[in-house]
């Protein structure tokens, strides 16, 4: 149910068409809740039908001219309960995580590359919310709703960081690694601490 709610919050925030929604998902709400066009447009259907949202009449109708949207009573009551109802935390699953585990067992053929290749997305990646965190949000500006936004990006800023120097981290212990691109195999038991009965007689 999260999309609908995150279109409810884009459109109370300021009222838009589908152009400008999926826009929108693709430079803000869309760093932590992806969608495509399709499924916003979708969603944009069923707000309508169900309504929590209804097209703004325009002064000028015109053929193919785009509907913009605006949230009404029922969606924001219903944004509302949503925001206010408990949730728990979903557990973490990283595909990276499972590949490291399984290299530990097959070995680590271009697992390396890739988190090279990781490490330079995560940094592009908080490079840009810095980037937007200096543009949109310089000291001073402390309105609640300025906050709240701000925290929001926090948490990528934060994230980002975390898998920066996690990644960092991870290659330097692959430096360490020797040559462990083969995969590791199962060893015999050792000597059990039974010395053989001869052994045993001549110690005595």
């Amino acid at each position: 149910m999260s999309l609908p709610h995150a279109i409810l919050t884009a459109l109370l925030e300021r009222p838009s068409s589908g152009l400008e929604l999926t826009r929108r998902f693709d430079k803000s709400i869309g760093y932590f809740w992806s969608a495509t066009h399709q499924q916003i447009y979708r969603e944009l259907g069923k707000l309508e039908s169900e309504g929590y949202i209804r097209a703004l009449p325009s002064a000028q109708p015109a053929r193919g001219q785009k509907k913009s949207y605006e949230v009404l009573p029922a969606g924001r009551d219903e944004l509302a309960r949503w925001t206010a109802v408990t949730q728990d935390p979903k557990p973490l699953r990283d595909t990276m995580l499972l590949r490291l585990r399984a290299s530990a067992v097959v070995g680590t053929a271009g697992i390396e590359t890739d988190l090279r290749r990781h490490l330079a997305l995560h940094q592009r990646q908080l490079a840009e919310y810095e980037e937007i965190e200096e543009r949109d949000f310089p000291p001073g500006r402390n309105a609640p709703q300025d906050r709240l936004r701000h925290l929001v990006l926090r948490a990528g800023i934060d994230l980002e960081t975390f898998w920066t120097q996690w990644l960092s981290h991870a290659l330097e212990e692959f430096g360490h690694l020797g040559d462990p691109s083969a995969p590791r195999e199962e060893t015999s038991p050792g000597p059990t601490s039974d010395a053989p009965e001869e052994e045993r007689s001549a110690s005595d």
